[in-house]
């Protein structure tokens, strides 16, 4: 028998976003191939993560999608949701509350992130600030970058763990990083997006570095970090039409407020209708427009056929809630 390493992960009460915790199970095997039905159920105390009372402290964690770890020896990352004893979802599970998912339905998470040396972005100056934005994005070089080699190590790791991880780039803001994330199923989408943020946090501890996923990480004239959603259903992609893609801007349209309430704390900060963003009171669609609350990409003027960008969602939006809102607005185009 072979001892596994299960690192059974879930998301906290705290809000108004969640935060990441975990704990290691050792499970004993002949072999292991990544079998969801394999593992048990198990338990924590909700006392310490506001998500039960302390006479009443036990909360499940329900194993629902298994991954490579590719840190450890014999080991695997486990997503887990948060059930009540009577084996209901618990009420901080965001993951539950997405209904009839399916993987036709497909999505494309640019979640950027700020990596933080103690209260300032890696990379600015111990006083003041370093040189105006407008050279960092993309670039190369010392003077321009900071981060890269861990940037570079994340994106090995999630790689190894089989997450379809599409892309990297430096963003506008030094020591801001951007990685593009794709799924197929909302919940499948989300669970990818929640590994990927473990896997980078976990990492920089390693190098004694934090990261700040707050839309607005440095205020003043600096780009906000954002979590842009590319998605598209199978008649999008296959059938397509310049009258449904309008169908679908102007939904969305009828449901701002909505979207908005699930899409990241303090992102008014970040939506000022500045640095490549929309009012957060306005909403607004164009073709290539990444001023606009939904840009339709240069493919769609082509072809008619594709995806959409939603730019609103905030770099700390819990994923869960983001397409879970996103599908119940789709589904009111007909």
């Amino acid at each position: 028998m072979t001892a596994f390493k299960f690192e059974y992960i879930w998301l906290d009460g705290y809000s108004p976003e969640p935060n990441l915790r975990s704990k290691t199970k050792i499970l004993h095997f002949e072999e292991y191939n990544g079998e969801l039905d394999k593992l048990p159920d198990w338990s924590f105390d909700g006392s310490s993560t506001l998500q039960a009372e302390g006479h009443k402290s036990d909360c499940v964690i329900k194993p629902v999608r298994v991954y490579t770890d590719p840190t450890r020896i014999n080991a695997y990352l486990v997503m887990t949701e948060v059930m009540n004893m009577d084996g209901t979802p618990h009420s901080t599970n965001t993951r539950s509350t997405i209904k009839e998912d399916n993987d036709e339905f497909w999505f494309g998470f640019e979640q950027e992130y700020t990596m933080m040396d103690g209260a300032r972005p890696l990379g600015f100056p111990k006083q003041g600030f370093p040189a105006p934005q407008g050279m960092y994005y993309c670039s190369v070089g010392n003077k321009n970058v900071a981060g890269r080699s861990i940037v570079e190590e994340h994106l090995d790791i999630c790689l190894e763990a089989c997450l379809s991880i599409t892309g990297i780039n430096a963003e506008v803001l030094l020591g801001q990083w951007e990685y593009q994330c794709f799924g197929k199923g909302a919940k499948k989408s989300a669970d990818d997006l929640w590994i990927s943020r473990f896997l980078l946090y976990r990492l920089t501890e390693e190098y004694g570095l934090g990261v700040e996923l707050h839309p607005k990480p440095v205020e003043g004239d600096w780009n906000g970090s954002g979590m842009h959603v590319n998605f598209s259903s199978k008649q999008m992609r296959e059938v397509g039409g310049e009258e449904m893609f309008k169908n679908i801007c102007e939904a969305f349209r009828k449901y701002h407020k909505e979207h908005i309430e699930v899409y990241g704390s303090n992102n008014d900060m970040r939506l000022t209708g500045l640095h490549e963003t929309q009012n957060i009171e306005t909403f607004s669609y164009g073709y290539s427009d990444r001023g606009a609350s939904i840009r339709i990409p240069v493919c769609v003027s082509k072809t008619g056929k594709g995806y959409l960008e939603d730019r609103r969602p905030a770099s700390n939006a819990d994923p869960y809630k983001v397409v879970g809102r996103m599908l119940d607005t789709l589904r009111t185009v007909s």
